[in-house]
């Protein structure tokens, strides 16, 4: 599918732009009707970098072993204007306190409250976020959703279209598998999620969605937030390589 445009967003090139003041994007983002902007990815394998607003939430969705955590850690660069908030972080941070031998199903319930705590305090400091999520937890994107409008901010959905065996295979990889049931249950919700992606049904705060394969997750460049991007408006702009190098 080609790149798909809302009626209040503008194409230029690789670039969206939005009309308005950010008062008037954070309305229009409040509205359950108001259709997103899209940016199809998929099938394409261009060097690039998104660029997002300063001070807005960046959510990574996909299945397990899709490679979210992969392409966090790769393009984006934390500083103290940004947080990354990933649960496998929390996770490492416990697994290294802990008995090795301890079974990870008993400090679970630990690095779940380390992760909402660090994603809470991260919401609350002003910082742009970007954040891991499952795809399962419609609540997580909810929450987003609302604390964004609160706060006169936008949410945006980056969402990884892997095939199962791919993801499968990245569990295998990394050593670690979900169970059957689990799996079965994030890939209804992924594919539930990406539907309603493509039709532009997504939560209520969220300004625009990126849909990303394997092929144009691996070709990112990277993932920033600046100011060129806030006074293009909400949605996320790509660049070519050497326009803009989040590292710096």
């Amino acid at each position: 599918m080609g790149s798909l445009r809302s009626t209040y967003a503008t194409v230029t090139g690789w670039g969206y732009s939005q009309a308005g003041s950010r008062q008037g994007r954070a309305a229009s983002a409040t509205k359950a009707s108001t259709p997103v902007v899209r940016h199809d990815l998929r099938g394409t394998s261009s060097r690039r970098t998104l660029r997002f607003p300063t001070g807005d939430r960046v959510v990574v969705s996909g299945l397990p072993g899709s490679g979210k955590s992969t392409l966090i850690r790769r393009v984006v660069a934390v500083a103290d204007t940004v947080r990354r908030i990933d649960s496998q972080d929390a996770r490492e941070r416990w697994s290294a306190l802990l008995p090795r031998w301890l079974p990870y199903a008993v400090y679970r319930p630990l690095v779940r409250l380390t992760h909402y705590a660090g994603l809470r305090a991260a919401l609350a400091s002003g910082a742009s976020v970007i954040v891991h999520d499952c795809g399962s937890q419609s609540w997580v994107r909810n929450w987003l959703g609302r604390d964004s409008r609160r706060r006169g901010r936008a949410m945006h959905l980056v969402l990884l279209d892997v095939p199962p065996s791919a993801a499968l295979a990245g569990q295998e990889q990394r050593g670690r598998r979900v169970s059957d049931y689990a799996f079965l249950r994030h890939r209804r919700a992924v594919r539930q999620l990406l539907a309603e992606a493509e039709a532009g049904r997504l939560p209520r705060g969220c300004a625009s969605v990126v849909l990303l394969d394997r092929e144009a997750a691996a070709a990112l460049r990277g993932v920033a937030f600046d100011q060129q991007a806030e006074r293009q408006g909400a949605a996320p702009s790509s660049s070519e390589p050497g326009a803009l190098n989040p590292s710096s």
